[in-house]
């Protein structure tokens, strides 16, 4: 049997606040399969964004591992690391600020080809044109401020940078928290479309459990930095077990049979 994509194993951090030991994420598991949709939920401050972060070590962890496409992740050195980057991708809340807001669609698009030695430069315009006919959009938009273009364009510009390194796994953080709801279903078409396309996995952050209904194959739900519960998205959602997943099913009011439908589709 092969091994999963990502295996996360006993995942903790902590902090120390106030003269107390807090641990935002304590003893965390699960696992990715290539081409598959994990969701992780939970409400505010249950540790999705802190397991992230993780993830990608932009911090590092008290205890735990991560394992990648077969290799210790936190074993990399800052080169090895560097490199490994360009296999897994991360997608924020706000394109706006995670990337400088005066720059360039192009310039956007264009660092991680150059820092992941991608494209040679003269062939960058052709590949940076090729990315925004593949998030749809024009390819004219790329001489575009990031500031002067909408919400919507900017979460796709921000898919785009996350697939120009060709990655098997891309991490969501709330990737589509802030859109209006028919932007959101066409962002979450287009994720699905990538999905299938390439066998992109995803680790799907959000608090929403109708959106997860829409995309995720399996749900992971954390309270106080611990796994709730998790399973089958369809039968998370369905029937929760859980304290916290009945209160996330019970505050999502959109959740209904066609949402929910969703999930069951991607099984």
């Amino acid at each position: 049997m092969s091994s999963p994509l990502l295996a996360v194993s006993g995942l903790t951090k902590r902090y120390r606040r106030g003269g107390k030991t807090i641990a935002a994420v304590d003893d965390v598991s699960f696992h990715i399969e290539a081409g598959e949709t994990l969701a992780l939920a939970g409400p505010s401050g249950s540790g999705k964004s802190t397991v992230a972060r993780l993830l990608l070590r932009l911090i590092e962890p008290d205890a735990g591992r991560i394992e990648f496409e077969g290799g210790d992740f936190l074993s990399l050195n800052d080169t090895a690391l560097r490199a490994r980057r360009a296999r897994l991708q991360m997608v924020f809340q706000d394109p706006l600020a995670a990337f400088n807001p005066r720059a360039s669609v192009a310039r956007v698009l264009d660092d991680p080809l150059r820092i992941h030695s991608i494209a040679a430069r003269s062939e960058r315009p052709h590949r940076i044109a090729a990315l925004l006919e593949r998030v749809g959009l024009s390819a004219d938009l790329a001489g575009r401020a990031i500031h002067e273009i909408s919400g919507g364009q900017r979460q796709r510009i921000a898919i785009a940078r996350a697939i120009a390194t060709n990655p098997s796994l891309i991490v969501l953080d709330e990737a589509v928290s802030a859109l209006d709801v028919s932007v959101r279903r066409q962002i979450l078409q287009l994720l699905l479309d990538l999905q299938r396309e390439e066998r992109i996995a995803y680790l799907f952050i959000s608090h929403d459990l109708g959106v997860i209904s829409a995309i995720a194959h399996r749900v992971v739900i954390l309270d106080a930095g611990r796994v709730a519960e998790s399973g089958n998205a369809r039968a998370v959602i369905g029937a929760p077990q859980s304290a916290i997943g009945k209160a996330l099913v019970a505050a999502a009011p959109k959740l209904n049979r066609t949402s929910t439908q969703g999930a069951a589709d991607r099984q």
